[in-house]
């Protein structure tokens, strides 16, 4: 059955499964006691956890499709003995594909991946803000978004620990139920650890109900996914492509929207930049979306306009 299915969808198959191994590692390293931190810069660490999952995810899927860009965060030389996932996700595989990407071929899709969004809580014990994010560009746009969250129901001893989301644009979302923000609050989303004047600004203009102040852009989008929040707002250049592939793709199957703070779409052929210099304005609801662009003030939109 997989050896006939589009390449698409064998694709999003494996990155969920791929996902959920490096879901295990994550907690595996952090089990042992010694995340093995490197700073690679002022407030952005990197872990064993970090390496050891970025390998497993670009390993396992640059051996199923070898003419497939894959642009991951972590500035690695890839090993050659990543351990193989033989694993594929059934429900995914036996979707229905969109049409527009059923003949594509493995060459014209471009991957990005955070093997973990969010480090930074990741060695604080902010355990549910970490995430693995797993997005899938054709034609410049995000076709698949697969988002794992290893210590979801981490502190619920009889829960299940983990649980991985994704969606495709035309098709659907699996994993989670996708729920609207309350009616009649502006709840929103913002950065924990890379707060700045004009990011402030962007906020106190919008006169918000309340602010959350969230690690990792996958775990503030994954709050707008189930109704905790109503936009994620960031007027800064500080996220990168592949923290936003993934997210906007499962935005968008539930019919949300991801951009700069221009509310024009980011392109993601693997020869962008990876800064998202314009910012990044999100929402579950498009009408929602809309509101957030045309009340984000000018001169803000003025401090983040990229180059």
């Amino acid at each position: 059955m997989a050896s006939t299915s589009p390449v698409f969808l064998r694709l999003m198959a494996n990155a969920v499964a791929v996902a959920n191994h490096a879901g295990n590692i994550i907690r595996e390293v952090m089990s042992k006691g010694d995340l093995g931190i490197v700073e690679k810069g002022v407030n952005d660490p990197q872990t064993e956890a970090d390496r050891r999952a970025q390998q497993c995810i670009i390993g396992n899927l640059n051996k199923k499709f070898p003419l497939m860009s894959i642009i991951g965060e972590e500035d690695l030389a890839q090993e050659t003995d990543v351990e193989l996932v033989s694993d594929l996700d059934k429900e995914v595989l036996n979707l229905q594909c969109p049409e527009e990407l059923r003949n594509v071929t493995e060459e014209d899709f471009v991957v990005w991946v955070d093997p973990l969004d969010g480090t930074a809580e990741y060695t604080e014990g902010m355990l549910d803000h970490v995430t693995v994010l797993i997005g899938i560009a054709h034609k410049n746009r995000p076709v698949g978004g697969v988002i794992h969250q290893p210590y979801y129901n981490y502190k619920n001893d009889k829960a299940g620990l983990g649980r991985t989301m994704w969606g495709i644009p035309g098709i659907g979302v699996g994993g989670f139920k996708p729920l609207p923000p309350p009616e009649g609050k502006r709840l929103v989303v913002t950065t924990r650890s890379h707060m700045t004047p004009v990011v402030q600004q962007a906020l106190e203009a919008l006169k918000p109900d309340e602010i959350l102040r969230v690690g990792g852009a996958g775990y503030k989008v994954m709050l707008l996914m189930e109704g905790h929040a109503t936009a994620y707002v960031f007027a800064s250049p500080g996220c990168k492509k592949w923290d936003t592939c993934a997210p906007e793709a499962i935005l968008t199957a539930m019919g949300g929207r991801l951009t700069d703070i221009h509310g024009t779409p980011y392109s993601y052929a693997s020869t962008e930049m990876h800064p998202n210099k314009r910012g990044v304005l999100a929402a579950a609801k498009s009408d929602d979306h809309k509101w957030f662009v045309e009340n984000i003030p000018d001169e803000v939109k003025q401090l983040v306009k990229g180059s």
